[in-house]
């Protein structure tokens, strides 16, 4: 491993470090349920004025993740194996023909060209940068109860690294998981026209409506048997039925039929993640999930993930479509972990994710220098 990669170690620890600073337990459960003050008044232990002294530590230390997220981000140069595949697409875009992309995606990258000039390609990778890292902070800051923990989630699960590659897919998935909190306001309107907008960076992430309404609708309502029906049907689908999906796949994605991505890969490493996750789920269900419609939604969110993992190996790109879903994780795992009564046995579960995640990321940054990853070395504008 050479000297760049320690500039991902680097970002990692310093970020989580930051995030250690934001103690918003008492504001997340306002900022889940909305309204017009997201955060808890004095009644509910909250702060007396617009921003106490714990919201505004939140919000600084909060913004400098972001910021050096963002310069990580955003002053990258040839990093990742489509860098240059976005570049001459940038190029095709200006002269007006035709590209793969979805037209939201097309009419913002002409849109900065019409500032920075034909050809000027680092201006438009920094403005996708931004956006991209803002949605995944500011989900972060109000869905994520132990804002450090989901954080270190979010940086050695790769989420946040892989979005350095596949520019429109991780800018699509940020806004789904920010997205996350309208549906568990209800909010059902807020949440549509969100990915409807996010549908034109990336279409794929017109799949988690169906897929989030249905995990909300299950978090709400007690099990009945014709649920576990309805479930067995669809993993009966995605078992028998794939002749079918591949066909409604290749309907919206033509290009992807007997493409480099259409090689039936199996994800063993989120099988494990997802598998394990819901293992410590149903060692929690009593205390953490029984009665609490939140971690319902994120827990059916993993399982609906890990369904697809163990029987969808025949989609083309899976790992992109059970990130939709097991992104959710982030927020679900410090959830649970937090109603252990064991003090002992508490901090031995997260020190247990702690190093689990730890080594999946050594083993994430050892595959970054694959000729389809490239996310290693590490090249940027200011000093390369």
């Amino acid at each position: 491993m050479e000297r760049s990669a320690f500039v991902y170690i680097f970002l990692t620890v310093v970020t989580v470090a930051l995030g250690l600073c934001v103690d918003n337990r008492e504001y997340v459960p306002g900022y889940i349920r909305g309204g017009r003050r997201c955060f808890p008044g004095p009644e509910e232990g909250g702060g007396d004025g617009i921003c106490d002294r714990q919201k505004a530590r939140n919000r600084i230390a909060a913004a400098a993740v972001f910021c050096l997220m963002t310069a990580v981000s955003a002053c990258r140069i040839a990093v990742g194996n489509d860098y240059w595949v976005y570049r001459d697409n940038f190029k095709l875009i200006a002269q007006g023909r035709h590209v793969a992309s979805e037209p939201g995606f097309n009419y913002i990258v002409k849109w900065l060209q019409l500032f920075f000039g034909y050809d000027n390609y680092l201006p438009v990778f920094g403005f996708f940068s931004i956006v991209t890292v803002w949605f995944f902070v500011r989900a972060l800051r109000e869905q994520g109860q132990y804002f450090a923990f989901s954080l270190y989630l979010l940086m050695t699960g790769g989420y946040y690294f892989n979005s350095l590659n596949s520019v429109r897919y991780y800018l699509a998935l940020a806004m789904a998981l920010f997205s996350m909190k309208y549906v568990l306001r209800g909010e059902y309107g807020k949440f549509i026209l969100t990915i409807l907008a996010g549908a034109m960076i990336h279409k794929s992430v017109l799949l988690v409506i169906p897929v989030y309404l249905a995990a909300r609708y299950l978090a709400a309502a007690p099990l009945k048997k014709w649920h576990y029906i309805a479930g067995g049907f669809v993993l009966g689908t995605l078992v028998f039925g794939q002749d079918l999906c591949r066909e409604i796949i290749f309907f919206f994605y033509p290009f992807y039929r007997d493409s480099a991505f259409d090689r039936g890969q199996i994800s063993y490493a989120n099988i494990l993640k997802s598998g394990c996750v819901l293992v410590f789920s149903l060692f929690c269900y009593r205390r953490s999930l029984r009665e609490n419609m939140v971690n319902r939604f994120y827990f059916f969110l993993n399982i609906f993930g890990l369904a697809v993992y163990c029987c969808g190996s025949f989609i083309p790109e899976i790992s992109r479509v059970g990130y939709y879903m097991i992104i959710s994780q982030v927020f679900l795992i410090p959830r649970l972990s937090e109603r252990i009564p064991q003090k002992w046995l508490r901090r031995l579960c997260r020190a247990g994710v702690i190093a689990a995640f730890g080594g999946y990321f050594f083993l994430l940054l050892r595959g970054m220098y694959a000729v389809d990853v490239r996310l290693l070395p590490y090249l940027n504008w200011i000093f390369n």
